[in-house]
């Protein structure tokens, strides 16, 4: 089992990497201060293929209640978080309690905003069951719930107390929801520019995963650091948005038809035409970097999509100032640049040359 250790402002926290470490947790929790009051919240469908281990696991706790939650970006919503708030009045919950997420990025950042606001805050521990949320959304404290047309408009910053990641969970993951971790994963290549990224990346679409529990310890640990230096995004951590301004858009013109990880990868391809339009890399660099993108082809499809909508999904993004998009752009691996204005013209020509690549 691999340690990191994360030291915020807010709060110092660890998170566990491993295979079979989930029975663990409450050995992990022993003598520290933790409330014995559990509320777990469990993602239906990995509550359907894990239940034995999590009822086995919770068995003997002096009081624990599971909610099953129908993960969707549609059931991300404040109607749901109200239905939590009411179970967890009506079981009697209150401030001394410990809400742990069992799930991928939607139940995380569900359960997080819920644990960060009832009682004006609880104990809270993220169990991410996706590589998606393994490598990204269960470290570094956002929460949130989608408002209208525009994703975790809603949400707060929260530390976990805990974050455990047992790779087991991966063995009933479907291919497609590996595929969208691994387009978060991209990403990394870009702001870190280590070759293990794309080395890895490589061998797991091959259907090689010797590296993967490396291959996310490296992920989060990067992370890690980034938000101890930045928690709540004011400058350096802005980097770990690579590609998501043109992807939270994809996805939300696509009615979430398309994963996250997938539109990442559209939106990092996308965001590279960007930086060569703008002169920050030449002809060269741009078709260079585009090789991991590529990788991606046959994996990552897309059929109709309005570009102006898109436009206009991204005039909205929750990142942007005083009406202006902002983007994280590429000048070379391990310097990216963040809060890049552009002309509109070259915005839609970047847009149509990325999503050109998966039609």
């Amino acid at each position: 089992m691999k340690k990191i250790k994360v030291n915020t402002h807010s709060k110092n926290y660890e998170i566990h990497i491993g295979e079979n470490i989930f029975p663990q947790i409450f050995d992990l929790t022993k003598g520290k201060n933790f409330y014995k009051n559990y509320f777990t919240i469990v993602d239906k469908h990995v509550f359907e293929k894990h239940s034995k281990i999590i009822e086995n696991t919770f068995h003997g706790l002096e009081k624990n209640f599971i909610y099953i939650f129908n993960s969707s970006e549609k059931n991300k919503s404040l109607e749901e978080v109200n239905k939590i708030y009411n179970s967890l009045i009506k079981k009697s919950y209150g401030r001394d309690t410990t809400i742990i997420s069992i799930g991928g990025g939607i139940v995380g950042d569900l359960s997080a905003f819920v644990a960060s606001t009832f009682s004006r805050g609880t104990n809270f521990i993220q169990i991410p069951t996706t590589l998606l949320s393994m490598v990204d959304s269960s470290v570094g404290g956002k929460t949130g719930v989608n408002f209208g047309e525009t994703k975790n408009l809603i949400g707060t910053f929260f530390q976990p107390d805990l974050v455990l990641i047992d790779t087991n969970f991966l063995s009933t993951l479907p291919k497609d929801e590996l595929i969208c971790g691994l387009g978060e994963v991209a990403k990394y290549y870009y702001l870190t520019g280590g070759n293990f990224y794309k080395s890895a990346l490589i061998k797991i679409l091959d259907n090689d995963y010797s590296e993967i529990e490396n291959l996310i310890y490296k992920s989060v640990d990067f992370k890690s650091k980034v938000v101890e230096t930045d928690e709540t995004e004011n400058g350096l951590r802005k980097i770990l948005n690579l590609g998501h301004t043109f992807g939270h858009a994809i996805e939300i013109e696509q009615n979430h038809k398309i994963k996250h990880g997938q539109a990442v990868v559209i939106g990092i391809a996308s965001s590279l035409y960007l930086s060569n339009f703008l002169g920050l890399i030449t002809q060269n660099e741009l078709e260079k970097y585009l090789e991991l993108p590529l990788l991606f082809q046959t994996q990552v499809m897309i059929d109709k999509i309005n570009t102006n909508s898109i436009i206009k999904i991204m005039q909205r993004d929750k990142k942007n100032r005083n009406g202006k998009i902002k983007f994280v752009l590429v000048k070379e691996p391990a310097n990216i640049l963040i809060d890049i204005e552009a002309d509109k013209n070259l915005v839609v020509k970047s847009l149509e040359k990325g999503l050109s690549l998966f039609i």
